[in-house]
């Protein structure tokens, strides 16, 4: 990606990608007794593999007592730098005896081990974020990813040796904190969405790709050009546009759109008002758009641009669209109530209610892309899962040519 002037912008690295650095330093450095001067880690890529590897210098690695090594990893966010840009994710990793606070011990490598949140990390005290109510605000990819370098320290053994210090009734207990996280979180939407007492450990890729609006813009209004060239310019030629917000729906929406050309699909990301601007300008006839319920509810509410920054979610939204739905006042006060937009998608699901109530919401995105254009472009929505590959609702019209 490029900024202005031409100048490439530098990726970075999650909190999550740090965290998994720091946790695999001090495995090493407990199961060795010497410290790690730095560290690969791998991240996570499509369809579950992990392909790409990637080697962090390590800050600091000690020795804070017999049995207990603390490592450090100081967090580059690249040229999109965020709060937590220059943060010290720091790993504390020891044996002790079953029974602590960590959150459900797994077994890797013969051993058992267990991963909490220290100074700095938030703690979780709302439903809706997919994190268990008293959990460390460690995301499941970030999670994954500690747990699988922890498993890498430990295959570092000779094959057939034990693991030094693990024994029956013991684990390794791994505690990821932040030093000043709890004020770099002041910064942060974690409060409201409760989160209290530090920062999130995020990431789904493991990189912090940097946000250029010019440069993301004009790719988006590119390809919705290139979709309009190849069709000749002939309206009734051109497939529908697919307009994606990021990876995992794109890959969900060509499932579910398995007809359609790859040059229909477009990964938006917030830039859903220009992208049906050029549509409009290259008299493309349809769009579709495919997205997770946070996006949907901006779009129903009349924010074409969508980023998480500059505009948030309106449960009030949900709720209306609930009522609308169902009939049922209970039922919309409650997600009204939601801390977030997956919260009301979980009261929806609990309710039995997500198809009828994630149908009206498509409805809604549907009408308000509609008018955006001024009924110059048919548009369709569709909600998926969390994965970005389950079909959960669609606008009424989903099916009609």
């Amino acid at each position: 990606m490029k900024a202005r002037g031409g100048r490439a912008l530098r990726s970075g690295w999650t909190t999550g990608t740090c965290s998994a650095a720091a946790a695999k330093a001090a495995a090493l450095a407990l199961l060795s007794g010497e410290p790690a001067r730095g560290v690969e880690v791998a991240l996570p890529g499509k369809d579950g593999l992990w392909t790409q590897r990637v080697t962090f210098p390590v800050e600091r690695c000690e020795q804070l007592k017999p049995g207990l090594w603390q490592a450090v990893v100081v967090k580059d966010a690249g040229d999109d730098p965020d709060v937590t840009h220059g943060a010290h994710l720091t790993a504390s990793v020891s044996w002790r005896e079953t029974g602590g606070a960590g959150q459900g011990a797994i077994r890797l490598a013969g051993a058992r081990i267990e991963l909490e949140g220290g100074e700095g990390v938030g703690v979780v005290t709302k439903p809706g974020l997919g994190l268990e109510i008293g959990a460390p605000a460690i995301n499941p990819v970030p999670r994954a990813m500690i747990e699988r370098a922890l498993g890498e320290a430990l295959d570092t053994l000779p094959g057939g040796a034990a693991v030094p210090g693990a024994a029956p009734g013991r684990v390794l207990r791994v505690v990821i904190s932040v030093p000043g996280g709890e004020i770099m979180a002041r910064k942060t939407t974690n409060r409201r969405l409760g989160i209290l007492g530090g920062i999130s450990i995020l990431g789904t890729t493991g990189i912090v790709r940097p946000f250029s609006t010019a440069s993301w813009r004009a790719s988006v209004e590119q390809a919705v050009a290139v979709l309009a060239a190849q069709a000749g310019g002939d309206r009734a030629a051109m497939p529908p546009l697919v307009l994606c917000t990021g990876g995992r729906t794109e890959k969900g929406a060509m499932a579910l759109l398995p007809g359609l050309p790859e040059v229909s699909f477009v990964e938006v990301g917030d830039f859903t008002g220009a992208a049906l601007r050029k549509a409009v300008e290259h008299d493309v006839p349809q769009v579709v758009f495919v997205g997770m319920i946070g996006k949907l509810t901006k779009l129903a509410a009349g924010i074409l641009m969508t980023h998480y920054t500059r505009s948030a979610v309106d449960t009030e939204v949900l709720a209306d669209i609930t009522l609308r739905a169902t009939g049922d006042e209970a039922l919309a006060a409650r997600v009204s109530a939601a801390n977030t937009a997956r919260h009301a998608y979980e009261v929806w699901h609990e309710a039995a209610a997500l198809g009828a109530c994630g149908g009206a919401l498509c409805d809604q995105v549907a009408d308000v892309l509609g008018r955006f254009t001024e009924g110059r472009v048919r548009a369709r929505a569709a909600l998926v899962d969390f994965t970005g590959r389950n079909l959960v609702a669609a606008s009424s019209d989903w099916h009609a040519t």
